[in-house]
């Protein structure tokens, strides 16, 4: 295992009729701004209770922010947090919103440039306001981990950051909020978080038997609930599932100790800076072609999460690994998420730009041991037509 030095300060409020601690969890004179993204957050009654649990306290709303929040959405926010001295923020949504207050909290204090936080990935924040977060989507863990990422609309850029300064102080996590969802919705959250646990998991072993027994219960609980929750997904015990599972995916606790890839996500986040396409679906596409391309580099993790996740244990080595990767896009499709470039209109002549955005990004020594250059890029996509 290798060492590491893990903190998480977030506080998670979990269970039924949660947001009414709001009133206990919130400094009595704050001058809040409650952000969310459209308008289910009002139709469902969720900022309304937000609104009552926070009594008679200055409260501000701030809506709009979009699925990968764009970082000119988000300094209309700080514009606002500046003008009318807003000093505690409640992010209310699923991680585009959890992420772009991030960034609005450190922006609002920050000197110079906003966008070099993002150039910087974080490491010049010193500071950032006080937020917290009531999650109505569960996907990508941003509820309890100090990352996120912003898109710059104007440049197709999509960049992430962390900072030690962004963790929320707390977290309200309600599975009831969740009832509403709409599948798609819900597959995308399945994926995202199962991608998530792959990242960290899927590299090469470091004895780190802890943390790879969290990641495979992890991953097992996803494969067990996911076709579930897409013919019942007001079923309480299952949201409340897979509310806790994808916090627990990128809360830091599963990453501790061992190496980590991402290159997936890095991937995927340029098919969405630069078609607009779902950002579990990118990972979808990306990560059954980018471990059938890697599977040499990645060969006794992969037999390793054949047998313990899958059950596949029958044939050869590379009979196995062929086995676990088909296992992993047909979980993917039957969760209604396409695994093929095809199926969004997109063939050979796209690659060349999505190989340039990544060298214009910087993204050119990616994975578990930054090894996945340009060309190797290339070939996952290749993979993934």
């Amino acid at each position: 295992m290798n060492d590491f030095n893990f903190y998480n300060p977030t506080r998670i409020v979990f269970g039924k009729n949660t947001i009414a601690q709001l009133d206990a969890l919130v400094p009595a004179k704050a001058r809040v701004l409650v952000l969310y993204g459209g308008e289910s957050a009002r139709k469902n009654g969720t900022l309304d209770e937000v609104r009552t649990a926070l009594g008679d306290r200055d409260v501000q709303e701030f809506g709009g922010i979009e699925p990968n929040p764009a970082f000119e959405t988000l300094m209309q926010a700080v514009e606002q947090i500046q003008r009318e001295k807003n000093d505690f923020l409640i992010a209310v949504g699923g991680g585009s919103v959890i992420d772009g207050t991030k960034f609005i909290a450190a922006a609002a204090c920050f000197e110079g440039d906003p966008w070099s936080i993002m150039e910087t990935h974080g490491s010049n924040v010193t500071q950032a306001l006080p937020f917290a977060s009531v999650l109505t989507l569960p996907a990508t863990g941003s509820e309890m981990n100090n990352g996120a990422v912003i898109t710059r609309s104007a440049t197709h850029t999509k960049l992430p950051f962390m900072s030690p300064h962004v963790f929320p102080q707390f977290s309200i996590l309600d599975p009831t909020k969740t009832f509403t969802l709409p599948e798609k919705q819900v597959a995308n959250g399945v994926v995202d978080a199962f991608v998530h646990v792959v990242e960290q998991y899927l590299t090469y072993p470091v004895d780190a038997r802890v943390q790879d027994r969290f990641s495979e219960g992890l991953l097992q609980t996803l494969i067990e609930i996911g076709p579930k929750l897409m013919t019942d997904k007001q079923n309480y015990d299952l949201c409340a599932n897979l509310m806790w599972t994808a916090t627990l995916a990128l809360n830091g606790l599963i990453g501790a100790g061992v190496p980590q890839d991402w290159s997936t996500h890095m991937i995927g986040h340029e098919l969405t800076a630069r078609y607009g396409i779902d950002h579990a679906r990118t990972l979808a596409i990306v990560l059954p072609a980018n471990l059938q391309v890697r599977r040499a580099a990645k060969r006794e993790k992969l037999l390793q999460y054949a047998a313990r996740v899958w059950g596949i244990t029958n044939g050869n080595e590379e009979e196995r690994i062929d086995a676990a990767i088909t296992k992993t896009r047909t979980f993917f499709e039957s969760l209604g998420l396409p695994t093929t470039l095809s199926a969004y209109n997109l063939g050979e002549q796209d690659i060349n730009a999505i190989v340039g955005q990544l060298e214009a990004h910087g993204m050119t020594a990616l994975g578990e041991k930054s090894d996945l250059t340009p060309e190797i890029s290339r070939r996952i996509l290749e993979a993934s037509l």
